[in-house]
């Protein structure tokens, strides 16, 4: 194999692909990067058995050829090397020559038939939609997955696909993130499935902010993003998703109009006090255009005021301070309506216009000692 490329476009080529490598695994090639050069492209893969990523970029290729090298290694030798033209050369021993500019390196290969190959995802449903809101929706939903291996399926998300939108919902006990978008193009289907949180963390990463679209593709265990010249793969998440239609609640009679920067820093100010040593949930007391802040541990006191639109009946209620500020940190909007019923009810954020429905966050309340 023969070929010559630019060294940065290798070198991105290489961690992309490079976030699918086992760490560590009985199986060598796994612990590698499979590299096919075929045609004039260069196309790099890694798989970790449970997650699987391959992306292509052209090259001026000389001589076909396929092997496996250490993804570390490999990495950390292209990272090093200058930024020029690099040339790759192997050999039927699978030895390797690696030159750009003044830099020379030989380090040896595996068979490219040791590597395991890719699951075949077959075409059963698509859905296409533009990166950037491919990966805002992610962005906002992936925070809630749950890390609970007790129930798997909520160590994913639930993408819902009618034909003309596409929801994607996160739980972990806790909370609930919901985001909604309107497809530009028409999906093929009314379909569901859970793709798992740390392939998804993957996409994200991989998805730039642009209009160009990322396709989704179901099979019947497998699911396939498709970003730009990189495909991932990784195992669909089988078992029953909640109900979360069902757990929503629909009449809250406190209502209170919320800017959620502000409202977060008032939540940062009274959190100082709290700790993964020191825990307390944040006592919220919500009056009349405003809503006071408290908290109390070993550390110390905190207190503030937060002012908002809206009476809030002095209701008096306790929230987890990191699933409440999260909750509104990831809202895509400044001011959103915070809604509850009662002290032991959950708080849902949601959009200040009455026909959005983009959008829905719920946390549960924590019970406060008297």
């Amino acid at each position: 194999m023969k070929f010559s490329c630019e060294k940065l476009v290798l070198q991105n080529a290489i961690a992309t692909a490079s976030r699918a490598v086992a760490g560590k695994s009985s199986i060598p090639a796994l612990e590698g990067l499979l590299l096919v050069c075929q045609g004039e492209s260069l196309t790099v893969t890694g798989y970790n058995m449970q997650l699987g990523i391959r992306t292509r970029f052209s090259c001026d290729m000389e001589e076909e050829g396929s092997l496996v090298l250490n993804a570390r290694l490999f990495g950390d030798i292209v990272r090093r090397m200058p930024d020029d033209t690099l040339t790759f050369l192997s050999d039927e021993k699978l030895s390797v020559k690696l030159h750009c500019g003044d830099a020379d390196f030989d380090i040896v290969g595996l068979p490219a038939a040791d590597f395991p190959e890719l699951p075949e995802v077959e075409e059963k449903n698509t859905v296409e939609l533009p990166e950037k809101t491919l990966r805002a929706m992610i962005q906002q939903t992936s925070f809630a997955v749950s890390t609970n291996e007790a129930r798997p399926v909520h160590m994913g998300s639930l993408f819902e696909v009618s034909p003309t939108e596409l929801s994607v919902v996160s739980v972990d006990g806790f909370r609930l993130a919901l985001r909604k978008e309107k497809l530009e193009h028409p999906a093929g289907g009314v379909f569901s499935f859970v793709a798992p949180g740390t392939a998804l963390n993957e996409v994200e990463k991989v998805c730039e902010d642009i209009d160009e679209c990322a396709k989704i593709t179901l099979g019947d265990r497998h699911i396939l993003f498709e970003i730009g010249e990189t495909e991932l793969i990784c195992r669909r998440l089988e078992g029953e998703f909640l109900d979360y239609k069902n757990a929503i609640p629909r009449k809250n009679s406190v209502r209170l109009l919320v800017d959620t920067r502000t409202m977060m820093e008032s939540l940062d100010r009274v959190s100082v006090v709290i700790s993964e040593k020191l825990k307390s949930p944040v006592r919220c007391l919500f009056g009349n255009n405003r809503v006071t802040f408290s908290a109390r541990t070993a550390s110390g006191d905190a207190k503030d005021v937060c002012k908002v639109e809206g009476n809030g009946g002095d209701l008096e209620i306790g929230f987890n301070n990191r699933y409440l500020s999260e909750a509104l940190r990831y809202a895509p909007a400044d001011t959103v309506y915070l809604e509850m019923n009662s002290g032991i009810s959950p708080a849902i954020v949601v959009p200040v216009d009455e026909n959005d429905d983009s959008f829905l966050y719920m946390v549960l309340p924590v019970r406060l000692k008297a």
